[in-house]
This record gives C-alpha cells, structure tokens and sequence, in this order.
C-alpha cells in the first residue's frame, strides 16, 4: 500500500523551482483598466478553435480586470525582455504606468495592449475562468496573433530569468 505525505509548501515551491518555463507578461485594458503581470503558467489548450490557457493569481485584487475587462493578450518574451519580465513581475512596486512605459505597446483585436516586440502575441477574448487554490485559470479563444522574430526565448528556472541558447 502506497502512503500519501502532505506536502510543505515550501517543498513543493522548491521542486517547482526545477521546472523551466517561458516567460510571458499577460496583459488587458478596457472599462475596468489596465493591468499586466509576468506568468510562467500559460499554455496551448487547443488549435481548432485557437485557445490558451493562463494563470493568475487570485489573491492579487488586482488580477480581477482580466475578467472584469473580458480580454487578456498573452505576450511572450525574448532574451532582451528581462527588464519587462522583472518590471511586471511586482517586485519592482511600480505602478501600471510605469511598468507598461518598459515597452512599445500595440492593440490588434480584443483591445488588450499588445508587446510590439514580442516573440509572440496571442491575443485573447476571455471565454471561461476556473479557480482553484489561490489561482484563476483564464482560457482565452485567440481571436488575434503575431508572430514575432525567432529570437532567443526567456525561460525562468531555478528562481531566475536565463536566455534558451541555440
């Protein structure tokens, strides 16, 4: 018979620790106003309709304009965006405006500030939401995409921001 463990969050924090993720900066504007957080959990969800999937955390008041807005644009980072990584992250305490004046900033479709320079650009119509824990799972139908230069991509491993070499 297997035995369960609980598991200390700070033992599941330093296993995740270990994952290597793409880093995004998530944004949205509209009636509710402007936000943008930096986001490692973001994911494809389907090809047919064009979907992602992105998680935010719901202990930030602040995350609740993704759904009060209806839209996000999931906006993914190169190696030269670290500053816009550690920018939206909140680490830095600046405010919106400060943090979105890192960036040239665009809009294609669902009004959500798109990053001129991006790697990639899925731009997001918020068709569902699910909480769970401490986080909301936004799931976006992409209804506008760019596609960006083929640069180095930034990943966040082991409580840090590398470059993914060649």
């Amino acid at each position: 018979m297997l035995k369960k463990n609980d598991i200390e969050p700070h033992a599941y924090r330093d296993a995740m620790s270990h994952f290597a993720g793409a880093v995004h900066v998530v944004t949205t504007d509209g009636p509710a106003g402007r936000r943008g957080a930096t986001v490692i959990a973001a994911c494809s969800v389907s090809d047919t309709p064009p979907m992602v999937l992105v998680c935010v955390n719901r202990e930030n008041p602040n995350n609740l304009l993704f759904v009060e807005n209806g839209n996000f644009a999931l906006n993914t980072l190169s190696s030269h965006h670290q500053h816009l990584a550690a920018g939206f992250s909140g680490i830095t305490k600046l405010s919106a405006d400060e943090r979105f004046a890192l960036g040239q900033w665009d809009k294609i479709s669902s009004g959500a500030p798109t990053l001129a320079d991006a790697l990639a650009v899925f731009d997001c119509e918020l068709v569902d939401t699910k909480d769970l824990a401490t986080h909301r799972v936004l799931f976006g139908k992409v209804t506008g995409l760019r596609i960006g230069d083929n640069l180095e991509p930034l990943v966040y491993h082991d409580r840090g921001y590398h470059v993914l070499g060649r």
